[in-house]
């Protein structure tokens, strides 16, 4: 399945989509300038309809400056899961410089809740998402807890939030 797959999103998309290899699961890694594209085709296509995102994940590289978002796709109706994998390289791995990748928000609906978790926790800022900002932190907390880098705060608003 995931050869005819990759052949005809390479025919459709160009050479920049490619399978993993040896992966228990379909998986493709592509760019994420072609993410939004790529899902309204996986999405509307009657040769797939993966009519349902069932979670995304942020995976950290650190020591590394780079960064990737994991799709986990699911046709219903075909009884197909797909994992889409997009990288995300970074120059430094400042707050202000966060990675970036447009939204998918408007293909699948479950991606404003998971985006905003990515964003919350792990730093990815999901362009043209209609709602990004924290979901399960305070708006004024600083840093993203899980990041391999990321450092607990003593203190938060006077109140000791380390424990011994």
């Amino acid at each position: 399945m995931i050869d005819k797959l990759l052949q005809d999103l390479q025919n459709k998309f160009g050479e920049s989509i490619h399978a993993v290899e040896g992966a228990k699961q379909a998986t493709l890694i592509v760019s994420s300038s072609i993410l939004v594209e790529l899902s309204k085709y996986l999405r509307d296509s009657s040769a797939y309809y993966y009519d349902f995102l069932a979670n995304i994940t942020a995976v950290d590289y650190y020591p590394e400056n780079r960064f990737a978002l994991v799709y986990n796709l699911t046709s219903l109706p075909y009884q197909t899961q797909l994992t889409i994998r997009v990288e995300l390289p970074v120059t430094n791995r400042e707050e202000n410089n966060l990675p970036e990748v447009p939204s998918v928000s408007s293909i699948w609906r479950t991606a404003d809740w998971h985006e905003r978790e990515a964003y919350d926790l792990m730093g990815i800022y999901f362009t043209d998402h209609p709602d990004l900002r924290r979901i399960l932190l305070p708006d004024d907390w600083e840093g993203f807890p899980l990041r391999k880098d990321y450092e607990d705060a003593e203190y938060y608003h006077g109140i000791p939030i380390k424990g011994e």
